[in-house]
């Protein structure tokens, strides 16, 4: 499986669903779910991403596994339309860790990875304790015979660990023993800057397996920062610098893609 879209320093533009039906929040506009999530999608194209990933973040409260069938049958539906609307890899999240229906739906759709939250291990989060389940996962990738690569996050936002490891031991255990493509390292919540001794932490426990599996950063990154971020890890996943006034639930404003992009790309200019 292989996550090299966009070569070194990549970037992800993050597509947050709006509340989906049968979330509290839905409002019973399907077609504008659907309009909101193309415009994003252009706008991120547009501005340079190099892959975008869908996301039902307007679902919370989330269930901590398995999501409704009608959520699957939404996202399938959704992400078939948006590989239509742009020529770009296209990647999944169903959150808070539905890892089987987010593989099942980027093989339905033709997507190219998706990202799992606890891919191996456990950890405290505000849906209880969350497990990962990387045996399941891998074989239902492997049944499917679906070219997906797996994402994979360790110490994970919105999350608390269950005890202290060494941060080797899980990216060992992510890369080697849960068979992921790529590992993310993120602050702690959504749009919280990565902390920079974490991420080199992070960067070194990769290189010391000897593994090509890249390092994405998942959270924090703006303009600003995303050269010096991306000197260390090879790509970022952003949502919340991308939107209008950097407001996560605002649609995303095409200038400040282009801006971020460019910044993510001048290696050496800073």
């Amino acid at each position: 499986m292989s996550l090299d879209f966009g070569g070194d320093r990549a970037v992800v533009g993050m597509v947050h669903l709006p509340p989906l039906p049968g979330a509290p929040a839905f409002d019973g506009d399907r077609d504008a779910i659907r309009e909101t999530i193309m415009r994003d999608a252009r706008r991120l194209a547009a501005g340079g991403v190099d892959a975008v990933m869908v996301e039902n973040f307007g679902d919370a409260p989330f269930y901590a596994e398995a999501v409704p069938k009608h959520v699957v049958a939404s996202m399938t539906a959704l992400v078939t339309d948006l590989r239509k609307e742009i020529d770009l890899p296209v990647g999944v999240n169903v959150l808070r860790n539905d890892a089987e229906s987010a593989l099942s739906i980027a093989a339905a759709a033709g997507a190219s990875f998706v990202r799992v939250n606890v891919h191996s291990g456990a950890r405290l989060t505000d849906q209880g304790v969350v497990t990962g389940r990387a045996a399941e996962t891998v074989r239902l990738r492997d049944r499917l015979d679906a070219d997906v690569s797996i994402l994979a996050d360790v110490d994970v936002k919105h999350s608390a660990p269950l005890a202290d490891r060494p941060l080797g031991e899980e990216i060992a255990e992510l890369l080697e023993r849960g068979h992921a493509d790529g590992v993310v390292a993120s602050g702690s919540g959504t749009g919280a800057e990565t902390d920079r001794d974490h991420l080199r932490c992070v960067v070194e426990a990769r290189d010391d397996l000897g593994v090509e599996a890249p390092v994405f950063v998942g959270s924090g990154v703006t303009a600003a920062t995303a050269a010096e971020t991306l000197d260390l890890a090879d790509g970022a996943i952003v949502g919340t610098a991308l939107k209008q006034d950097g407001e996560t639930t605002a649609p995303v404003d095409e200038q400040r893609v282009q801006q971020l992009v460019g910044a993510a790309k001048a290696d050496g200019d800073h």
